[in-house]
């Protein structure tokens, strides 16, 4: 027996000269340790992209909050892009479809002295006669634009709106069954001022990349 060899080891353990056992790892454990590498790999690159998004992140804001933003700001477009008509350019007729005497007159003059341009004055036609229900309806063409709709609701709030198939841009106020009065004159004016005057919308102010 060698001097290498251990006591109380022999036959295929035995050590002699140069010689000694080999302890080779088991198939298991190396599977192991490389799925635990990949692992830590994944990991690190992960944490890693964090990293870099917080760095941008945090650049951007505090560009932002410096106020110097990346994008220029764009403002947004307006309600209507045609130029809101003046009182004088719109041509009212005024009809009476209820069974009160006298209100398609005084309601005239009263917007003649708010700068309108008046048209016709009388009944309503049968079609609408002691049938408008409400304040009134403001009657015009298809083709005419919407704004002198707006413009001549400011007279008389919660007045209906409806087309026809004219050819003319005059407008007809019908006077309802509720009607009582034309919107108090100052009131009417701030609420043209107002349509004159929009507010900016929310998304203006916001640009573009």
């Amino acid at each position: 027996m060698s001097m290498l060899t251990p006591p109380g080891m022999g036959g295929q353990y035995r050590i002699t000269g140069d010689k000694y056992p080999r302890m080779r790892r088991s198939r298991r454990r190396r599977i192991v340790l490389a799925v635990i590498a990949s692992a830590a790999g994944v990991g690190l690159v992960g944490y890693g992209v964090l990293q870099l998004v917080d760095v941008f992140s945090g650049d951007q804001k505090r560009t932002v909050a410096a106020g110097r933003p990346d994008c220029k700001p764009t403002p947004s477009p307006s309600v209507s892009a045609a130029p809101l008509p003046k009182p004088g350019q719109i041509t009212v007729n005024v009809l009476n479809a209820t069974p009160r005497s006298g209100l398609a007159k005084q309601t005239a003059d009263e917007l003649k002295k708010r700068g309108f341009a008046i048209g016709e004055v009388g009944n309503a036609t049968k079609e609408y006669d002691k049938k408008v229900d409400g304040a009134g309806l403001l009657l015009g063409a298809k083709a005419t634009s919407d704004n002198g709709f707006r413009v001549l609701g400011t007279q008389l709030a919660g007045a209906q709106r409806k087309t026809d198939d004219r050819k003319g841009k005059e407008l007809d106020l019908i006077i309802g069954k509720d009607f009582k009065a034309l919107t108090k004159k100052e009131d009417a004016v701030k609420a043209l001022t107002a349509l004159a005057e929009p507010s900016p919308t929310p998304s203006e102010g916001r640009g573009k990349c």
